[in-house]
Order: structure tokens, then sequence, then C-alpha cells
């Protein structure tokens, strides 16, 4: 990072001066002289020893750190442990103080905030902004010491702040990217909603500065008249209420920020002109915290006498509060001239949280805090915990963090807190993993409902089970959730677990059965030679029945007795055309049912039926297992062992016909009769015989295997398409 030097102008030594009085104001009280001293002389050390530099941006960092410690004292309602850490972090890192100077002089926890801000420059000191991943990773390391979280948030917009006397365009464009991206969601999550708001204007002011630009002139052009329509609608309620002197408050008009405007005429595609509600009117209540809600609805009474309300725009946080405490009751009404207003009635202590955040009333003794702290780190947690790195990078950190709530009821009465859009397998997996992974579907308002429906608020649901559901892959397309995602891929890990276990049993069986020893280290020699760098692929793989358990079996063998198995044989061995007119001169196995002189099976991998396209394959007894060319081990058999594959063909022969054993994959719509429709088709057909059905039905899908017995595979094509015909038949595969 360039250095700037550290000549100070006359600007900034008075901007340090106002800002240590503004300080010092603050902290009144909070924080003794002998800690203020220790603090001062530590930065002035630093700075007499040229420990501390300009930044990248060509700013004084002592400026930067002063401003953010009065943000986070002024704004967010933090002091002495906070402010400290803030102020003596360049001395920790310039090494002029250690942290058991600090344990011992200030205590632990202030001891504790620098090591973590530590870890912070240490990531900020390579680049001026800071990947998802890493800001992922920082966040779960705080996630138990909220200030921390909240000194980003605030060094960040002092730097948005200051980059407006920035020559250095780009690097205002990278940090308002990594704001937008990062810092905004987080603190909308936390309700730090003035200092979110600030930071998008900030952010839409370096990005867009012809847009900014554009509606910070018509703003000021039409305040005015904006003014004087305020004052018309204000007085009105101010006259109701003033027959009710019981209720004391005060009534303010907040016009919309900049970035609120560009975002509502860009989603409506109107010009500035057209947006009518470019204010909002907040009265707010002085009272005690047992009269707030009775206070509140009256005032929303006498406002909806007095002007139409409309009632889709009703918001009832009053009765239960966003997760990051915000409480206020919000209306939109016609006003004179029928212009639509927004009314915001809410106390004076929901303003403060509504303004300030949560940290308006938590108190702060060491990392503990009150209950709605716990919830709120509990919530953060879980939407950065529950996003995958490849979510990160795709933004949905972005979304998950920026996500509207809706509330759900149990039939019994309890309520859930979900995020907007969430689904029924979102719901189950909320209440418990368990009901998620046997969820079927969920009764809603007594309306029978497949997993995958959107959940509404108010919305009673009570989830179906099923002890037959497992989790599909699937799932994760459903669920909307980080949580509910996690969830489902440790339970998809979980099921995959189970069936290689199972599979690695019936393996032992097998062995036990031919008096062999089953041992890991050979079997593992074996799994990698054929390919697999796991263990539990290779297990899940057999549990599948993608491998032959005797061909395991053979393999495993050669490799404890070496001397009793013959030799791998590769294609060269295999004298195939004896007669070169029956073979029609190429070197091409022939497969008819009459063929001597050649041992050969077709493989249980693929199942190969007269007609497939095929090729054969040298097995290390010296047979030949015939393979369809689609086979799913097909192109790993000819990249590792091209030596051993052979081509080949059916027999245009009608000696060559017999009936092969196939198996079809069935999905479609759980109606009444279709599997009988299907059955009944296949009796009808000639030369196809059917085996075996298996059929599983979920949420409103079935989906199984028909096992049949067919000639050729010209036949199984016309077969397939007629079933694939059949009214509620979605889909017709070969396994």
């Amino acid at each position: 990072m360039e250095n700037y030097g550290i000549t100070l102008s006359s600007q900034e030594r008075d901007e340090i001066l106002l800002l240590n009085r503004k300080l010092r104001t603050n902290i009144e009280g909070r924080l003794p002289s002998k800690d203020y001293h220790f603090v001062k002389e530590s930065i002035t050390r630093t700075i007499n020893d040229g420990g501390i530099r300009r930044d990248g941006f060509g700013f004084f960092p002592v400026i930067l750190d002063m401003q953010t410690a009065y943000i986070v004292g002024q704004e967010i309602g933090l002091h002495r442990d906070i402010i400290q850490s803030i102020m003596l972090n360049r001395s920790l890192q310039h090494g002029t103080i250690t942290l058991d100077e600090v344990k011992e002089k200030l205590g632990e926890s202030v001891a504790n905030m620098l090591n973590n801000l530590y870890q912070i420059h240490s990531l900020y000191a390579k680049n001026s902004t800071i990947e998802s991943e890493n800001f992922r990773n920082l966040l779960l390391s705080f996630a138990n010491d909220m200030r921390i979280i909240l000194i980003m948030i605030a060094s960040r917009l002092v730097l948005m702040r200051r980059l407006f006397d920035s020559e250095d365009i780009e690097g205002r464009k990278r940090v308002s990217a990594e704001v937008s991206k990062l810092y905004i969601p987080l603190a909308h999550k936390l309700g730090f909603y003035k200092l979110k708001s600030e930071m998008e204007d900030l952010a839409l002011r370096y990005t867009e500065s012809d847009v900014y630009a554009t509606l910070s002139r018509k703003l000021e052009e039409t305040a005015a008249s904006r003014e004087d329509y305020m004052k018309s609608f204000i007085h009105p309620i101010e006259t109701a209420l003033r027959k009710n002197p019981h209720i004391k408050y005060h009534i303010k008009g907040r016009t919309k920020s900049i970035n609120s405007i560009w975002q509502k005429m860009k989603k409506q595609r109107l010009p500035f002109e057209n947006i009518y509600d470019l204010f909002a009117i907040r009265i707010i209540i002085d009272c005690p915290p047992h009269e707030e809600k009775s206070l509140c609805w009256q005032v929303y009474s006498i406002v909806t006498d007095m002007y139409t309300p409309n009632p889709n725009r009703l918001r009832d946080w009053l009765s239960v509060p966003k997760s990051n405490g915000y409480e206020s009751l919000h209306t939109t009404v016609i006003g004179p001239e029928g212009r639509w207003v927004e009314v915001q009635i809410r106390t004076e202590r929901m303003d403060a949280i509504a303004e300030h955040g949560l940290a308006a009333h938590w108190r702060y003794k060491g990392i503990k805090s009150e209950k709605g702290l716990d919830n709120l780190l509990a919530s953060i947690r879980d939407t950065i915990e529950n996003l995958s790195e490849e979510e990160v990078n795709e933004n949905k950190f972005k979304m998950e963090l920026y996500k509207d709530e809706i509330f759900v009821f149990t039939p019994k009465g309890d309520l859930y807190r979900l995020a907007k859009g969430a689904t029924i397998l979102d719901f189950a997996f909320s209440i418990h993993t368990g009901l998620g992974c046997k969820c079927t579907g969920a009764l809603v308002n007594g309306r029978n409902v497949p997993i995958r429906h959107t959940l509404n608020n108010g919305d009673q649901v009570e989830i179906i089970t099923s002890n037959s559901q497992t989790p599909k892959q699937a799932w994760l397309n459903i669920a909307q959730t980080g949580r509910a995602r996690t969830k489902i891929r440790q339970a998809l890990k979980d099921l995959t677990a189970r069936q290689a276990d199972i599979a690695r049993e019936m393996l032992i069986r097998k062995f036990k059965n031919h008096k062999i020893e089953y041992d890991e280290a050979i079997m593992d020699q074996l799994i990698r030679k054929m390919g697999y760098k796991r263990l539990s692929d290779f297990y899940q793989r057999v549990a599948e029945g993608g491998i032959d358990v005797a061909e395991i079996y053979k393999r495993y063998n050669s490799i404890i007795n070496p001397e009793s198995s013959e030799s791998t044989h590769s294609a060269q061995d295999f004298t195939l055309v004896p007669d070169k007119e029956r073979f029609g001169g190429n070197d091409v196995l022939v497969i008819e049912r009459n063929l001597k002189g050649v041992d050969y099976k077709l493989s249980k991998c693929c199942a190969p039926i007269f007609g497939d396209e095929i090729f054969g394959f040298v097995t290390i007894n010296g047979g030949i297992s015939i393979h369809r060319k689609d086979c799913c081990n097909a192109r790993q058999l000819r990249e590792r062992y091209p030596y051993r594959v052979i081509d080949a063909r059916w027999s245009d022969t009608v000696t060559a016909k017999g009936m092969y054993e196939v198996t079809l994959r069935i999905v479609g719509h759980d109606d009444i009769g279709i599997v009988n429709n299907i059955t009944s088709l296949i009796t009808q057909e000639k030369d196809v015989t059917m085996r075996g059905i298996n059929i599983e039905s979920h949420d409103t899908l079935f989906s199984g295997t028909l096992t049949l017995m067919v000639s050729e595979n010209s036949k199984l094509k016309k077969l397939m398409t007629k079933i694939e015909a059949i009214k509620g038949v979605k889909q017709v595969t070969r396994i």
C-alpha cells in the first residue's frame, strides 16, 4: 500500500481536536481519566514512531478511527470498552502496546476486541475491499461478540463518507460494490436502518453519480411544495390528537432516501414526477411500555377515521416484531389531492430501535447480552453458517440477509418465523430435522398441498409425514432457506452413509460365504484400482447396483491369490474371426446364441439387449462382458483399459434373438388408475412379459420401476413411447 507520509494539514488537525472533544463528551462519566490518558499516550507514541501511515486513499487512519468511535457511541449507543478498542487498534498493529498490557490496564474485554480487530486489519491490509467468503468467515468468528460486527459496519460507513474527497474513482466503485453486497444487507438485518439508508445513498452517489445528482436536484426543487403538503396532511391529525390529552406525541415528516426513490422508479418504471409517496409521516408516542400497543392502535384509528386507508398496505409489527427487533404500525392512506401517504405509528422506544438498531437498548458486559441479542445472533449465525461457498459467490448471501419475513402457525397455535418465499419443506425442517426428512406434504388452512407449496403470512400449517419418505437431492431446489438446505445436505450424506454401510455388510457376507476374510487394506487397494477416490463413493455405487458384486469378489480374490487367477488378457489375445465370411472380414465380435469358443456374458450394469449398440470388455478371468455403448461405466473402461476393449455387434440372424430382462424407471402424477393403465398396456403387447413392478407415491407424484422381458431394442423403444403417451406419465427412462 502506498506510503503517503504523516504530515497533517491544518484542517485535519482541527478535525482531530473537534472529534476528541465530541468523543470525550460522548463518553463522559464512562471512561476514567487514567484510561483516557493511556489511550491518548499510546496513539501519540505510535504517531511519533511513524507507526501510523496514510491509507491507500490518502486518509489519516486516526481520523477514521475517531469518526468510527463517534458513530459507534452516538448512533449505535455503545461506549467505553468498544471506543477504547477502536482507538487502540493502530497502536496494537504497530507494536506500541501489547495485548497483555491492554488486559492489565483496561481489562480482558478490551483485549479480546483488539485481538478481533487485528484480524480484520490483516485482511484489509492486503486490499481495500474484502471477498465474500472471507467476510462470511469473519462474521462467523465474531458471531459471539456482536460489537465487532458493529465496528465493521461503522468503519465502512466512515470510509464511504470520506471517499467523496478521494480522486480514486475506481476505488470508490470497488468499495461501494463491497458495501452494497455485504455491509448494507447486514445493517438491514441488524435493524440499523439509518446507517443502511446513508450507505445506500453514498453507494448510489459513487456508482451512478448522474442519477444521484439528478434526483438530489429534483428533491431540492420540490422541497418547498413537499413541506407544504406535509403540513396540510399533518394539521387535521394534530387537531384530533389534541382532543386526547392522555396521548403524548410528536409528529415528523421524513423524505425517502434518494436510493429508495431510485429503486421505486426502476421497479415501477415511472419518472420522478410520477412518484407521489416521496415521504412518510411518523407519529411517535411517549408512553409507558404497558400502554404501547393500545395507544398505537388508538392513533391508527384516529388517522384512518380521517383518511381512507389501503387495507393491503397495513403492516402490523406490533403484535409480532421483526427478528431484528423492529416494532411499528404502518398504514398507507389517501391524503389531500388523492395522493398516497405512508403513516408510521410507534413509541419513543420503538423509534430508538428503528433508528439505531437493537443496540439502542443492549447493555454489554463482556460478551454477554440480553435475550433479544441472543435471538438476533442466532438468526445471523444461521444465515451465515447455512450458506455454502457457492451460494456466497452467487450473491445468495445478500439475498438471505435481505429476506423479509412471514409468520405461520401450527395447529396448536405456536408461531414460527420464516423467510418470505419459504416452502412447506422449509417449515418442516425449521421445526425438526427428523420431521423434515419424513415430510410428504402438509395441510395448509385445511387444504392438502405438496412440499414445494409456498407459504403465506398467517397460514396454519400441519405437516404430513410418512415413514417410507427419505430426503431427495431435488429437495435442495425446493428449499428456499439456508437452514433447510444445510439440513437436507446433511440428511443426504447420512442416507448415503447408511446405504454404503449396507453395501459393505453385503460384501462381507459374500466373502464369508466363500470362506474369504474381508480385509479393509486390500479392499481399499482394490477400490482405488477401480478408479474410486473415496470408499463411500464405491460402496454407494454397489448399493445402487452399478457394480457387479461377483466381479468385486473375483478381483479381490485375484489380489489375495495371484497364483490361482488367470493373467489379465488383452483384446489381442482373442482370435475373433476364424471365418472371415461369417464375420464380414472385420475384427469384430459378433454376438449370437450359438457362439462357441468365446466365454461372454451380458453385463448387469447396463443389461444390453438385441439391437443395442454394444462393445466387449475382456475381464480378468479371460471372459468377455458385453456392455451398451451408453453404459454408465463405458467411458471409464475405455479410458483406463483401452487395450481390453473389443468392438462388438449383434448377429443379424434370428438365432441371436431371445428374451432379455430390462428395467424401466417411470415418473408421473399420482392419479387414480394410472398404474392399472400401465400394466394393462404391457399385458396387451406381444413378445413382452412383465416380471415385476415397484411403485412409490410421494407428494402428488409417483415413481417406480418396471422389470420386463423383451425380445429386442426396437420393441422396447415402441413400448416406452406408448407408456409415455399414457395420461399422467411424465417420464420413462431405461436403467
